[in-house]
């Protein structure tokens, strides 16, 4: 493994696996956006803690790296990863007509415990992100509403209570916060009047309606025969972001899907070799998500322990004081798809009319499907998810 976006499919999978078991029909994440917040914890994190949050990562298949010493050392040990990330997030960061992507990421630590200078200025540097204090011990729901109001200043308003109540109390020391909003144009947009009320399978006997956009464009496709799934790119506005859609042939083949899918096939499968420029005729539902995910379990399943643990945890590089401990990774999400995706759309590319198509694939997205969003430049999954039931 070589580079950052390896190291982010890899990531996206396997947390998506740990995810897809809670009761939620539609998921909704930003693996990116996870990593590069707990990529700015491993800065800060020696021994084993950092060690099993890279090897969860994927950093030390990057660089081989065995973790120790200052969060100098671990800046030079870990090659290039953190100032790949730097140069990850200034590119994605770039402002966009095409898009809006607004990222949150920050480090709220109890305000007695001092944090190093040199943990600060890397964070800041690598990251683009900071360090807060905040009073937990006196004033931990004033330190929530707090901290969910800078996350809802920094997401367009529509992530909101990122911290339920009583899930920061006294003993909180130190709150890893990610959130993001993302709300993309299309490239081509889907005419409205070509939306129409149409029925998405749940499984094989039961169906919902939902409103159907509908359009016929050459897009990037591909069908494995072997796995019985089709996947189709649609691009956002200037190509900068595409959405990638994996459908099952069969209407119950997405948990076949789900089992079999690894990093390695996802990246073989979307690569420009297998994708190749098609007509399609697309039906894909109107959805919005907003999903909300305690990532405490799955990180440990993935095997983050120490972080987590009071006996354990080795986090020196942020602070010389004892006892600092991760309490809570929790991370919000929101996506909406439509027809032009945002309001201030223009619409381009050509619209071709029906009557005079030659062959054309058929990509008709009646029944729960995977798709991811990806920074194209970069190869980086920004957003991972599944519908099985749409919701608008």
């Amino acid at each position: 493994m070589s580079s950052l976006s390896e190291a982010n499919t890899h990531f996206a999978v396997e947390l998506f696996k740990q995810i897809r078991g809670s009761k939620e029909e539609n998921i909704f994440y930003s693996p990116f956006n996870i990593m590069s917040a707990l990529a700015m914890t491993s800065l800060g994190a020696k021994g084993h803690t950092a060690s099993e949050i890279e090897k969860v990562l994927h950093f030390n298949e990057i660089t081989g790296n065995t973790t120790g010493g200052t969060t100098r050392d671990a800046v030079q040990n870990s090659g290039n990863v953190h100032r790949q990330f730097q140069n990850l997030l200034t590119e994605i960061k770039k402002p966009s007509d095409a898009y809006q992507l607004k990222v949150a990421n920050r480090l709220y630590g109890e305000k007695s415990i001092v944090f190093l200078q040199e943990y600060i200025d890397n964070v800041k540097k690598f990251y683009l992100a900071s360090v807060e204090s905040a009073d937990f011990v006196h004033a931990a729901e004033e330190s929530r509403k707090m901290i969910n109001s800078w996350v809802e200043s920094q997401t367009n308003e529509k992530i909101k209570d990122l911290f339920p109540k009583d899930s920061i109390d006294s003993s909180t020391v130190l709150v890893l916060v990610t959130a993001i909003y993302f709300k993309g144009q299309w490239h081509q947009k889907f005419k409205t009047e070509n939306t129409v009320e149409e029925k998405f399978w749940l499984n094989k006997e039961t169906s919902k309606s939902v409103q159907m956009m509908k359009q016929t464009d050459f897009l990037n496709f591909t069908s494995l025969v072997d796995m019985k799934v089709k996947i189709l790119e649609i691009p956002y506005k200037c190509k900068e972001l595409s959405m990638v859609v994996l459908l099952p042939d069969e209407v119950d083949g997405l948990q076949k899907l789900e089992d079999q899918l690894t990093a390695e096939k996802l990246i073989e499968w979307t690569s420009p070799q297998n994708m190749k420029e098609g007509l399609v005729d697309l039906h894909l539902p109107r959805f919005k998500v907003e999903a909300s995910y305690s990532l405490n379990d799955p990180l440990r399943a993935l095997g983050m322990v120490a972080a987590f643990s009071d006996q354990e945890a080795d986090v020196s590089g942020m602070s010389s004081a004892g006892g600092l401990v991760v309490s809570n990774v929790i991370h919000k999400s929101y996506v909406e798809v439509n027809e032009e995706g945002t309001e201030a759309a223009a619409a381009t590319g050509i619209s071709i009319g029906i009557t005079s198509l030659p062959h054309y694939e058929s990509f008709h997205c009646d029944h729960p499907f995977l798709f991811f969003i990806k920074h194209n430049k970069t190869n980086t999954i920004l957003f991972y998810g599944r519908v099985s039931a749409p919701e608008v």
